[in-house]
C-alpha cells in the first residue's frame, strides 16, 4: 500500500524515528489518552521510539501497519491508528487521538479511512477490540458499521487500569 492515506481533513502516516518526540508529547505520553488503551502510558521518549521499533517490524511483515494522523490543514500530530493483521485474510484496528483532537470527529475519519484499506487489500473481516466501558469509542466502531461481535473474558491487559490484571473486552467485527 502507498505509506500515505489522505481523508478530508486527515493524512495518515508511516511513523519513523523522528516523530517519536512529537508521539511521546501529544498523547503516548498522557495518563488520559492512554487510560483504556491495552498499552501502557510512555514515562520516556526512549518508550516511544520502542513503538516506532514495533511499527517498523509490522510493517516489514504485512502489507500495512500503524499510522500516524496527522492534520491535513496544519501538518499537527492527532494521533494513531493502522492494521494489525493476522494471516487469515482479517485484520483489527484501533486509533488514539491526542486529548485535544477528541469529539471533532477525527477518529470516526480515521477508522472510516482503516475500513477502505482494509476493503481495497482484500480483507474478509476488519476487527477492533475496546474496553466495555469506553463508551466514546464504541460510537465510533457503531458509526463506521462495526457491530458487537462478542465479550471476550480475561482476554487483555488495560495497564493504566488494573495493571497486571487481564479483563474482558468487548470485540467489534466489520464484515468487508
Amino acid at each position: 500500500m502507498d505509506e500515505r492515506i489522505e481523508t478530508a481533513r486527515l493524512v495518515l502516516t508511516r511513523p519513523t524515528a523522528a516523530d517519536a518526540q512529537a508521539i511521546f508529547e501529544r498523547y503516548a505520553s498522557d495518563p488520559a489518552v492512554t487510560r483504556y488503551l491495552a498499552w501502557p502510558t510512555h514515562r520516556s521518549v526512549d518508550d516511544t521510539r520502542l513503538f516506532i521499533d514495533f511499527c517498523e517490524s509490522e510493517w516489514s511483515r504485512s502489507p500495512a501497519g500503524p499510522l500516524l494522523i496527522l492534520s491535513k490543514e496544519d501538518g499537527r500530530l492527532l494521533g494513531a491508528t493502522g492494521l494489525s493483521f493476522d494471516g487469515s485474510g482479517a485484520a483489527t484496528t484501533g486509533y488514539v487521538l491526542a486529548a485535544d483532537a477528541w469529539g471533532k470527529g477525527y477518529a470516526t475519519e480515521a477508522l472510516q479511512a482503516m475500513v477502505d484499506l482494509a476493503r481495497s487489500l482484500g480483507l474478509s473481516t476488519l476487527g477492533a477490540f475496546c474496553h466495555p466501558d469506553h463508551t466514546p469509542s464504541i460510537r465510533v466502531l457503531e458509526k463506521c458499521g462495526f457491530k458487537p461481535d462478542s465479550v471476550v473474558p480475561a482476554f487483555a491487559e488495560f495497564p493504566n487500569l488494573t495493571p497486571g490484571v487481564k479483563l474482558d473486552v468487548a470485540r467489534y467485527e466489520l464484515k468487508l
